[in-house]
This record gives structure tokens, C-alpha cells and sequence, in this order.
């Protein structure tokens, strides 16, 4: 009789465990960011126009977001989530966006695939980069994570995961594709949109964990097209047989990009330390770089300060590329200044954080830009009187949440 009772009990157990279940949670982050630029703006991501400095020095809009998760376990197999993130837009406006949409159905025990809009993990912390209160810094190190702006694609991908001794390896493929409005200075004080096409994306990223310590690995590939950076190159075709060849190299029409990304990090209980390295390479208008960084900090109880540098430096740029004939001097000194006002910086930055309760963080942090001569570096909107190359300094204040 006992026997069987323990048999009709762990019958129904196992009923209510594969029963379906939905969970909601989310995250948040509350941030303000003082730039002492004043003709030019510092944004959190190349996708939004309004930041700190230029017009205004202190900014709420660089860093707060919310999102909301819901999680449906529909069988012990078949899964599916849905994440809406509420932040700053290519307008400038709060307005709610699909960051995750995907089903996810469990193979075996080891292999699992998932199909919709799903993350693009090109960097170590992919997973996390908008979830404030995962992550050790008000934002990750741009020098890096700006490199692949997008965080998300609509594809398709397979993981497997297994075990060996001590180690746990989670091996990824992620094939997608990817449309994002981006906003540019019009010229005239005011703004306009662009649109990107990331199509053909393939992703294979491993991670190798064992306990606290951790290492990354991940290799990106995709054809970029952006059309309003195209017609440029379609004066250059009128000037002939050495236009259409210089226009070929340059332009942003199906252009193949890779990006191949390294990192490690290992947490102590009381410190940790991680790093990552990154390559991108195209022929085309946006330059070969090289970008790392490298954090470190220490757990004094609920405070933790945390010491991060980071560096981007440009590659193979033509010094004086153009075609040097007449008419052709001021197409020739536009494209050379893109060029050379590309993105390279290194920056220091000091931060504290304040676990001061369970789930919320209390960030504060000072960052040092140290801007390549000739270069903005990530800041946008610049105005007639600014000037590349320099110093900018950053303060910000953050407070993070999940629940």
C-alpha cells in the first residue's frame, strides 16, 4: 500500500513539473550621464541621436531602459520568451521594441534550437549588454561593444552543451538577418534616418567555463548594406574606370564584414577579472579595427570599485584615397574625411557599485576619453567648432534593478 501511494504521489509530481508555466521578470536601469563636450554629443549606441553634451550636459537619456520578459514553458521540450525593451529610438523617443521573440525547443539533453528573434552573441557579455545589473559597468566598454552594434537578429540557431570533468562547453551557430534606422546630422541643425541591412549574418561563438574562471570565443560574418551612404560612390562612377574601382573599395552595397572576438574572465569570489579582444574587417567605407579592453575589481562586502581601459585603434586606412582629377577635389577631401574621422579612442574609466539591497545596484563612474588626432571618436552630432582629437570626461550615475 505504501508502495503504491509513494508511486500515485511521485506520479502526480511529475504531472505538475510538466504542466505549462509562464513566469514574467524584468530589468531596469535609471541613469544620468555629464559630458564636459559641449559641441558634441556622447550616445550609448550609433542607433540614437540624444545624449549628454552638445545642447545639454547632463543626460537621462544615454543609459535608462526598462524591460519586461515573459517566459512560457509550454512542455518539458518546447519553451518560448519574449523580451520588450522601453528605450531611447532613432528618434529620440521612448518607444517599445521586440528585443527577443523566439521558440526554443529542447533536443536532447545537450542540443537545443530556437527560431525567431533571437540574441546575437558576438561578445562575451552579449547576453547581457542591456541588463545593467548583470554587468559590472554602467555600460560596456563602447570601444569594443559598438564594433557590432546590433544585438539581435531574426534567424534561426542551434547550442550544444556538454560536460567533461570539471568543464562545461557550450558551443553556438546563430544565422540571421538584421534591419535597424539609424540617425545622422542632416546638416542644418536637425536630424535624418538611415537604414542598415545586415543580411547573410552567421555567428559560431563558444564558451569554456570551469567554476569561476571562463573563456570566449566567436566569429561573425555578414553583408552590409546602407543605401544612403551609397550615392557619394555613384558620382564617383561617372569619373570612369578609376571612379567605378575606388567606388567598388568604398562603397556599402552587400559588403562582407567579419568580426572575430576573444575573451576570458575569471571571478574569485572577491575579485574578478576579464577581458576581450576584437578584429573587424570589410572592404568598404568603415575601417579595418583592432579594439580590447580589460576590467578588474574588488568586493568589499556591498562595494565593489572596478577599474576598466579600453582602446580602438583603426587599420589599413589609404591616406589620401581619391582620384585626384579635376572635379573630383571635393569628393575626394569628403571621402578622406570620413576616413579619417573614424572611431579611435582610448578611454580609462573608475567606477564603484553598491549592492544596497537585494536586486537593485547603485553605479557611479568617471570616464577619460583620450580621442586619436583627426578623430570624434564615438561622439556624434559634432558642430563647426569642434575639435577632433582631445580629451572628453564623462560622469555618470546609474541605478540598477532587476525583479
Amino acid at each position: 500500500m505504501a508502495v503504491a501511494l509513494l508511486a500515485c504521489v511521485s506520479h502526480v509530481q511529475a504531472q505538475v513539473a510538466d504542466a505549462p508555466s509562464i513566469s514574467f521578470n524584468g530589468f531596469g536601469t535609471l541613469g544620468t550621464v555629464y559630458s564636459d563636450e559641449d559641441q558634441a554629443t556622447f550616445v550609448s549606441s550609433v542607433f540614437v541621436p540624444k545624449g549628454a553634451g552638445y545642447k545639454s550636459e547632463w543626460s537621462a537619456e544615454v543609459d535608462s531602459r526598462l524591460g519586461l520578459q515573459l517566459t512560457a514553458n509550454l512542455t518539458p521540450r518546447l519553451s518560448s520568451v519574449l523580451q520588450v525593451i522601453i528605450e531611447q529610438d532613432y528618434n529620440g523617443n521612448y518607444t517599445p521594441d521586440i528585443e527577443w521573440a523566439n521558440v526554443k525547443f529542447e533536443v536532447s539533453s545537450v542540443l537545443s534550437l530556437r527560431a525567431g528573434r533571437i540574441l546575437l552573441p558576438t561578445f562575451m557579455n552579449s547576453e547581457y549588454r542591456k541588463v545593467g545589473y548583470a554587468i559590472p559597468w554602467i555600460r560596456p566598454p563602447q570601444e569594443v561593444y559598438r564594433t557590432v552594434p546590433v544585438s539581435n537578429v531574426d534567424g534561426i540557431d542551434a547550442a550544444y552543451r556538454f560536460r567533461f570533468d570539471d568543464f562545461t562547453n557550450t558551443l553556438r551557430a546563430t544565422y540571421g538577418q538584421a534591419d535597424k534606422t539609424f540617425p545622422f546630422a542632416d546638416g542644418a541643425g536637425g536630424w535624418s534616418t538611415g537604414d542598415a541591412q545586415a543580411r547573410e549574418g552567421l555567428t559560431i561563438s563558444n564558451t569554456l567555463e570551469r567554476g569561476g574562471a571562463s573563456i570566449f570565443a566567436a566569429y561573425n560574418q555578414f553583408r552590409l548594406t546602407i543605401d544612403e551612404l551609397n550615392p557619394l560612390f555613384d558620382i564617383y562612377r561617372m569619373f570612369g574606370p578609376e571612379g567605378i574601382a575606388l567606388a567598388n573599395r568604398y562603397d556599402l552595397d552587400d559588403k562582407r564584414f567579419e568580426v572575430l572576438t576573444l575573451g576570458a574572465s575569471y571571478d574569485a569570489g572577491d575579485w574578478f577579472l576579464m577581458g576581450e579582444w576584437t578584429q573587424m574587417e570589410s572592404q568598404s567605407l568603415f575601417a579595418d579595427n583592432r579594439s580590447w579592453y580589460v576590467t578588474s575589481g574588488y568586493r568589499f562586502g556591498t562595494i565593489t570599485p572596478y577599474l576598466t581601459y579600453a582602446q580602438q585603434r583603426t587599420r589599413n586606412i589609404s591616406s589620401n584615397p581619391g582620384l585626384s582629377q579635376p572635379y573630383s577635389e571635393e569628393l575626394d577631401a569628403f571621402l578622406q574625411s570620413i576616413l579619417k574621422s573614424q572611431p579611435r579612442q582610448e578611454s580609462l574609466s573608475l567606477g564603484v557599485r553598491w549592492d544596497f539591497t537585494r536586486s537593485m545596484a547603485l553605479k557611479a563612474q568617471y570616464d577619460h576619453m583620450n580621442l586619436d588626432s583627426g578623430s570624434s571618436g564615438f561622439l556624434v552630432n559634432t558642430q563647426p567648432e569642434f575639435e577632433p582629437g582631445g580629451t572628453v570626461n564623462l560622469f555618470s550615475l546609474a541605478l540598477d534593478f532587476v525583479f
